[in-house]
């Protein structure tokens, strides 16, 4: 079986590393907020072209807390509302219902998935107080627009860059494009933790400060509460092992991009919509989609052949339970793309024999 990903093998390859770093965790008796997670901040911040970088407990959290910080320093109130594309993970709209913030929901492009800036202004109310884009599937969804919109309008830019570390705009890394950024270190992304966690990054100090005292119970000193906060603290453990992966994402997302190349230049099946690429350093393939009428035969089939794919994501989120209120909104190029999306094997661990027999099984699919 050629596994979706296969996160044993990407442990392996810094096995001795990862141990080495684990274990100085271990001896330290230190395992939280101690010289790891300051180690990597500082070293994520930096790879990201940012001031600050805040560990938190996952990506979720990260989003969320960057929404709550804007409201505790008078940016935002509940009521307003967050430009946001109705193509993504329920996380990133969670993080704004969470805050009883209203998103309003922007449909993507069929060219690349992600949001479409000319439908934005048009969307745009007094009560608008940012626009959340999502770098999804790896791919920068920055935009000169988006920028432009923001600076007229006065409102926030918010990064969900959950799939997208290393990704480059005009050289400049997502995280760093907006006034802040969530991350998240779930395992199987590229730059991925042996466990749940998440960071913020933004060059704005009075935001990374706010984000940090909520993270920590709302604390900026210890048994001195400013916020009614929570707990989503980086511990030592993740952020140590999330410092020595740091080190190989470049090396290792150059790799997806060979898998990405070889899969574009060799699949020849007609009825399979490939992914359309215009600059490969704006791609960490963090997920490599392609669209099918006939996506679950074509699921099927690849099966049979012992080839795991997944689907991201089978229900777009206006479409789930948990937002019964707007199960009756239509949002047609978000529904056909959820129809249609399938997610191909990709990893930095594929080797060349898996690459092919992917392929050699799609062009055979009738």
């Amino acid at each position: 079986m050629i596994k979706f990903l296969d996160l044993h093998k990407i442990t392996a390859k810094y096995e001795t590393e990862i141990q080495e770093a684990v274990n100085r965790v271990v001896h330290s008796g230190w395992y939280l907020q101690g010289k790891e997670n300051e180690n990597f901040e500082k070293n994520y911040a930096t790879y990201t072209g940012t001031k600050y970088a805040i560990g938190v407990a996952n990506g979720l959290d990260a989003l969320r807390l960057i929404l709550r910080a804007y409201i505790e320093l008078g940016a935002m109130q509940e009521g307003d509302e967050i430009i946001v594309p109705a193509n993504t993970y329920i996380a990133t709209i969670l993080a704004i219902t969470d805050n009883k913030l209203v998103p309003v929901l922007i449909e993507p492009t069929l060219n690349n998935y992600e949001i479409d800036d000319s439908l934005i202004e048009a969307a745009i109310t007094p009560k608008t107080k940012g626009i959340m884009i999502v770098h999804l599937y790896g791919q920068c969804a920055y935009t000169e627009k988006i920028g432009q919109i923001c600076q007229k309008y006065r409102l926030k830019l918010i990064e969900d860059n959950a799939q997208a570390h290393g990704c480059l705009f005009k050289g400049r890394k997502t995280g760093s494009l907006g006034d802040a950024a969530g991350h998240s270190f779930y395992p199987g992304k590229n730059l991925g933790a042996l466990g749940d966690a998440g960071a913020v990054t933004t060059d704005n100090k009075e935001l990374a400060d706010t984000i940090r005292a909520l993270a920590n119970y709302g604390s900026h000193k210890k048994y001195i509460f400013d916020y009614c906060g929570l707990n989503s603290r980086l511990d030592e453990i993740q952020a140590a092992v999330l410092d020595v992966k740091l080190q190989h994402l470049d090396t290792d997302n150059n790799l997806r991009r060979e898998v990405a190349r070889y899969y574009l230049d060799n699949i020849k099946q007609p009825d399979i919509i490939l992914p359309v690429i215009t600059d490969w350093n704006a791609h960490v393939f963090h997920l490599f989609t392609v669209r099918c009428k006939k996506r679950d035969e074509l699921q099927n089939h690849l099966t049979k052949h012992e080839i795991q794919t997944l689907i991201h994501y089978p229900i777009p989120p206006h479409k789930q339970k948990c937002y019964q209120k707007w199960n009756s909104l239509s949002f047609p190029i978000t529904e056909q793309i959820h129809k249609e999306e399938l997610s191909l094997p990709i990893s930095p661990v594929m080797t060349k024999e898996e690459i092919e027999e992917v392929v050699n099984a799609i062009n055979i699919f009738k």
